[in-house]
């Protein structure tokens, strides 16, 4: 039997979703006097969920255990789906997903998402990615610049925290990066950077990280510099559950309902009037009613609940042009070096990026167009962990150094994902069918990324340099974007530039569904900022209409 939460009886507004946007979504309108509502499909966390930092670190590449596997055969492809958190995702038998093609859905169900697992690597988009169609003729713009995203770009840098050193690239603008960590060396980039700057004229540049959560907060200690003695690693890294929903929380004005698995949105008179789901524990449908939606629920899950719910898709776009980064190119290779400076985090203190360097000037190279960048790493050699590499560092010696590329995918109408009724997970909610790969361009990126990759080693002297020798699955990286574009043309897409659906003018869709096409750079910065700008226009000009 449908039961209904009475209080309050109406929310201003339902977030879907409690990861690095519905997190946002919730401080945001909290803050501005709204009473929101927050749905998580997964549990809560409490402090002794984290152990992972609790003595000697759990490694990076270890293997799943028979256990884990057997549940989860899809999400132990991602490496975070290890035994410190591979509670967090999904059974892959619970929650099921019809697949075309091969294609990885990697998904958490936790208090804060995916952000539990986020490498926390923070890089801004520019023109060059939002104008891309009017420079290279395919696709579409998107109907926002980069000008009207810099003043959210920042909001957010600063609440989050970002390391790195500026660099004055159009292709990856500055951030406001965080003062206190902008001055150690970096021992890949002292590798690095000097070598491939004179030799190719590319930047290597330190990773930018968001790791100085809360810098107001004196109790909380800096990951990025100091091993933390209580082993709570990740609480001075930005993640929802102490950050934006703490903040939310502090407003009195946040519900947070977790276990809260959304099957659709109830909608009256051509608007939206609130949500039905299912308690993931009970099996019990509930709702709620607000007077306005915001879907942050992740890209696929986004677009899945506006699918199920037959609402928002007048175009027929709606689930169209799903992307996700051409991942696991580049090249890897063994240098001799002799550095004595001792890390305590030297995994994420020694890590590089080096910007897209293709196709800022000219139109294509090498018959493809748009472009890629690359992460870097370096560790001992002669270190394993489970029979991977490890990645201490402060000793001389033989260290390999891996460059691993991240490639534009072409926003396709061919790549789509659509209901497939003729499944339901546990909770009887329809499953997506999922149609996807990669096309020529895509294919074009990666194969010019391994080789630029084994260039630039070769350049600084590295030995044994390997390519790759197959590339990732759609979805394996974890970006995925696109199935609910924006777009000035209700016929040709689902959202207008502040994320609003044409169809249903009181639903949000600001998570990767919204994007129009990938760029190469990792994703959730950017996806924080069009929140934080959405949440902005629905305070300003939406809630008059609330009146």
């Amino acid at each position: 039997m449908l039961q209904i939460l009475k209080r309050p009886e109406l929310f201003d507004a339902i977030v879907i979703g409690s990861g690095a946007t519905g997190g946002w979504a919730a401080k945001k309108l909290t803050e501005a006097g709204m009473q929101v509502v927050l749905l998580e499909a997964g549990e809560t966390t409490v402090e002794s969920d984290f152990t992972e930092y609790n003595g000697a670190r759990e490694p990076r590449f270890s293997r799943p255990t028979p256990e884990i596997s057997a549940q989860r055969p899809i999400q132990v492809s991602c490496y975070a789906c290890r035994k410190s958190k591979y509670k967090w995702f999904v059974n892959d038998f619970e929650n099921p997903y019809t697949q075309v093609k091969p294609y990885r859905w990697i998904r958490m169900r936790v208090l804060g998402g995916r952000l539990l697992a986020w490498e926390r690597q923070c890089y801004r988009m520019s023109d060059l990615d939002f104008k891309a169609a009017s420079r290279d003729g395919y696709g579409d713009d998107w109907p926002i610049s980069y000008q009207d995203l810099v003043p959210y770009y920042e909001e957010v840098e600063r609440y989050i925290g970002v390391t790195g050193i500026p660099e004055h690239l159009s292709q990856v603008p500055d951030s406001i990066f965080s003062p206190i960590a902008t001055t150690r060396t970096n021992f890949s980039s002292a590798i690095l950077r000097d070598s491939i700057r004179e030799k190719f004229g590319r930047v290597v540049t330190p990773s930018r990280l968001a790791v100085m959560t809360h810098a107001q907060n004196k109790s909380q200690r800096c990951f990025y510099w100091t091993k933390s003695l209580t082993g709570r690693f990740e609480l001075s890294h930005f993640s929802s559950p102490w950050t934006a929903l703490s903040d939310a929380a502090s407003t009195g004005r946040l519900t947070m309902v977790t276990n809260a698995v959304a099957s659709k949105i109830l909608m009256n008179g051509g608007k939206a009037i609130g949500v039905v789901y299912v308690d993931r524990l009970t099996g019990a449908s509930q709702q709620i009613r607000s007077r306005i939606v915001v879907l942050c629920a992740s890209t696929l899950e986004s677009t899945r609940l506006l699918l199920n719910s037959d609402i928002c898709n007048s175009s027929g776009k709606l689930g169209r042009y799903l992307m996700d980064h051409v991942f696991g190119g580049g090249a890897i290779g063994t240098i001799e070096v002799k550095i004595n400076e001792i890390s305590a985090d030297s995994y994420q203190r020694h890590r590089v990026y080096i910007p897209r360097f293709r196709n800022l000037t000219e139109i294509a190279t090498n018959n493809f167009i748009r472009g890629y960048g690359f992460q870097g790493e370096s560790f001992l050699d002669n270190e394993a962990q489970n029979g991977r590499e490890g990645s201490s560092h402060g000793r001389a010696g033989r260290y390999k150094v891996r460059l691993r590329s991240y490639c534009e995918c072409l926003a396709r109408e061919g790549n789509f994902v659509e209901i497939d009724r003729s499944y339901t997970d546990k909770w009887g909610i329809p499953i997506l069918k999922i149609t996807a790969d990669w096309c020529d361009n895509d294919l074009g990126l990666w194969r010019d990324a391994c080789a630029q990759a084994a260039d630039m080693l070769e350049a600084i002297g590295a030995a044994h340099v390997r390519m790759p020798q197959q590339l990732s699955l759609p979805g394996l990286c974890v970006h995925e974007v696109g199935t609910a574009r924006m777009g000035k043309n209700p016929k040709t897409s689902v959202v207008n530039r502040y994320c609003q659906t044409h169809d249903v003018p009181n639903i949000f869709v600001t998570d990767g569904a919204c994007w129009v096409s990938s760029g190469c750079q990792n994703p959730t910065l950017t996806m924080m900022a069009i929140t934080v700008r959405t949440c902005d226009y629905i305070v300003r000009e939406y809630s008059k209409q609330m009146q």
